[in-house]
């Protein structure tokens, strides 16, 4: 079997075979979602997703294998990552599924089946109402209707129904919303961005005027323009956070070239080439007078936090970087 840890699904998407294409696009979303709350999947549930795709076993079986082996392991470490299977193989099979409804009903009912025995609230709503708004989409173009898509998933994000998962709640219903409408959004835009989306749905809904901050959908628009229109817009979360905005020039203005970056950071050969890439990408954006911790470091690579602390932690012992004193714990620079 290939590294399952190495895009376990990329040979089914590109793929032409449609039923193992559709499977494999529902299991790299259902597990990419799982970002959204910093959550990983193991190995086991891959393996488990891709026995599916090949026919080996139902998407039914498969939840009550990944139910079996938690049962088995009765591991409370592992908690999060059992919410992170079992909320997977949930996602893939609503994701198959092909009927839908558009109401609040199945808004709460799509809660429910992600989350029972998960969240001792799963499918119930907060004490706020939930109201929606339907457009009329047949008559304007797909780029014109785009702002008012985002405007909608922005609102019904923000409502925050449910105390827990409401993320992925509402990620799912709006691919399930736009499937219904004849988009076709099988494809792994909303597996490779989860971040960026979660990050682009605050920002629709954050104002801070006494900063000069309103709330706007430029975010999700570049998403659902990717998404819907094939267009390539960069989405790096980084663009999505305040401070990028007003350090944005400053930090354009200091960047120094590429190549004369290469040429003054040693990066060891003994160490994979994914972790010399990210090393490399690191030293691009941050130099030798810029500090750096976990969050950025996951910002920039789009990796979760225990990739992140990984790469610090190597990057310390090969003495690449050094903590930098007086700027909090946790706070990097590379070594000249």
């Amino acid at each position: 079997m290939k590294d399952i840890k190495k895009d376990p699904f990329e040979e089914y998407i590109r793929q032409s075979e449609p039923a193992k294409k559709e499977l494999g696009y529902a299991w790299y979303t259902a597990i990419g979602l799982q970002a959204v709350d910093g959550l990983e999947t193991s190995d086991y549930l891959k393996k488990t997703a891709k026995d599916n795709i090949d026919g080996r076993i139902t998407i039914s079986e498969a939840g009550k294998l990944i139910e079996s082996y938690y049962e088995e392991t009765g591991n409370r470490s592992e908690d999060r990552t059992k919410e992170a299977d079992i909320v997977s193989v949930r996602i893939a099979a609503i994701l198959s599924e092909k009927a839908f409804t558009f109401s609040v009903p199945q808004y709460i009912g799509i809660h429910k089946r992600l989350f029972e025995g998960v969240f001792s609230n799963a499918g119930k709503i907060r004490d706020y109402n939930i109201s929606k708004k339907e457009y009329e989409y047949s008559t304007d173009s797909i780029s014109s209707i785009i702002p008012h898509l985002a405007k909608f998933v922005a609102r019904l994000w923000q409502i925050h129904a449910f105390g827990e998962g409401n993320t992925r709640t509402t990620a799912v219903f709006f691919i399930k919303y736009l499937r219904s409408m004849g988009f076709d959004v099988t494809n792994e835009i909303f597996a490779e961005n989860a971040w960026y989306f979660r990050n682009s749905l605050v920002r629709a809904n954050y104002t801070d005027l006494s900063n000069g901050i309103r709330e706007t959908t430029e975010y999700l628009e570049l998403f659902l323009r990717n998404l819907l229109l094939g267009e390539t817009n960069k989405l790096k979360n980084r663009y999505t956070h305040i401070r990028w905005e007003k350090q944005k020039q400053d930090i354009d203005d200091k960047k120094q070239d590429i190549d004369d970056k290469k040429q003054d950071i040693d990066i060891p050969d003994s160490i994979t080439n994914k972790t010399k890439q990210h090393i490399q990408m690191l030293f691009n954006e941050y130099g030798f007078d810029r500090f750096f911790g976990r969050t950025e470091v996951m910002d920039l690579l789009q990796i979760t936090a225990s990739p992140a602390s990984s790469l610090i932690k190597k990057m310390l012992e090969l003495e690449i970087i050094y903590p930098m004193k007086g700027k909090g714990k946790g706070k990097y620079l590379f070594r000249r």
